[in-house]
């Protein structure tokens, strides 16, 4: 990593997998360490903001359970006792090192309303200013996504959007991405730095396949996210000593997945990128594929093939290819209820179907659709 690179502003992820002592309840003595780390950034004139796990491991040991439970209210439960404990450790650790620190729980459903993800937005750049470090978790209690498939590595991305962050920190349990997995294979290598809008990383990272973790998946597609906005992301192991520290001066630590001017969406479109929930699905002939990926243009009903999902216009969708590949995604101009009356109809159709809209009408404005 570049010694120069500016890093004023970092967001830090550190997953239940560190967080939690052998998936009994918080490892304190780690998180303590962490918050040191945190609090001499921020002192030293850095913003940081902290995505944490571990809510529900607390949850188990607080309740005294012999294991994690498997049914989804009994996990809620745990969440929401387990967050208080959560929270009060990393308050009590950085409140020792003069700084203060918030907590910001929040939903999909939360991100998905583009009002509310920008007051959201707007909260966390005033307790930045107040030189606080917001401590962000997915509100488990009420959010079933989240407990089933662990996408605070996408929450942490969409937060590096939300306060133009210069660096997205992901600390995990292994030392980076890998070309293959290293358990297995002697022979596998650390990927030590690459673009974060390489296909291939897909195939390294991939759910059950080469690297059999779905969790590093999750953070191969963070990664592209935070790539957007132009924030570089590093994938390191959190047991590194001063592994936060050292990576925010520039020290080369795991793997650093970069961007360009490339990636870069503007704001509507980072938010649209972000959505992790997609009301519906389009699909769309090749036609339709090149006009919207090559030629830039907004996607017409003639192109859409098939129309799933209940949505209402407005909605976000995803637009993939006959092959079912996600290409993009969007704001649908029509409810699906319309967009199935109009599926390979030309502009000029549309009036005659839907006499409330004209044949200026499309499905999926450019404006608001995003390329993946």
């Amino acid at each position: 990593m570049d010694k120069q690179m500016k890093t004023k502003r970092i967001v830090v992820k550190i997953g239940s997998s560190l967080l939690t002592n052998n998936g009994r309840g918080l490892d304190r003595t780690a998180i303590y360490e962490w918050a040191r780390q945190i609090a001499e950034l921020q002192n030293s004139g850095h913003e940081v903001l902290l995505v944490s796990s571990g809510a529900v491991a607390e949850g188990v040991v607080r309740m005294n359970l012999p294991e994690r439970p498997k049914k989804l209210e009994a996990l809620q439960a745990c969440a929401s006792i387990g967050q208080m404990g959560l929270i009060e450790t990393w308050w009590q650790a950085l409140i020792q090192k003069g700084v203060q620190s918030s907590q910001v729980l929040l939903t999909h459903d939360d991100l998905a309303h583009r009002s509310r993800y920008l007051n959201i937005s707007q909260t966390i750049a005033q307790l930045m200013e107040w030189r606080v470090v917001p401590v962000i978790n997915e509100n488990d209690t009420i959010s079933y996504d989240e407990i089933k498939f662990g996408d605070n590595d996408s929450l942490g991305a969409m937060a590096a959007a939300m306060i133009h962050a210069d660096l997205y920190i992901i600390l995990t349990d292994q030392d980076g991405v890998f070309t293959d997995n290293p358990r297995t294979n002697p022979d596998a290598k650390l990927i030590e730095q690459e673009r974060a809008m390489a296909d291939y990383l897909f195939d390294v990272a991939g759910d059950g396949g080469k690297w059999g973790s779905g969790g590093m998946l999750t953070k191969i597609r963070a990664a592209r996210l935070a790539a957007m906005s132009q924030c570089q992301t590093v994938i390191a192991s959190g047991k590194v000593d001063d592994v936060i520290i050292r990576l925010a001066h520039g020290e080369r630590i795991g793997t650093l997945l970069t961007t360009d001017s490339s990636d870069k969406l503007i704001a509507k479109k980072q938010w649209l990128a972000a959505h992790i929930r997609m009301a519906g699905t389009l699909i769309i002939d090749d036609g339709a594929k090149t006009a919207i990926t090559t030629n830039h243009k907004s996607l017409l009903p003639i192109g859409v093939l098939e129309v799933q999902g209940d949505f209402d216009a407005g909605s976000v969708v995803e637009i993939v290819d006959t092959a079912k590949t996600r290409i993009a995604v969007g704001q649908v101009g029509f409810s699906s209820a319309d967009a199935k009356l109009i599926t390979q109809k030309s502009s000029a159709q549309i009036h005659d179907i839907l006499p409330h809209f004209d044949e200026k009408s499309v499905m999926v404005h450019r404006d608001e659709m995003a390329i993946l």
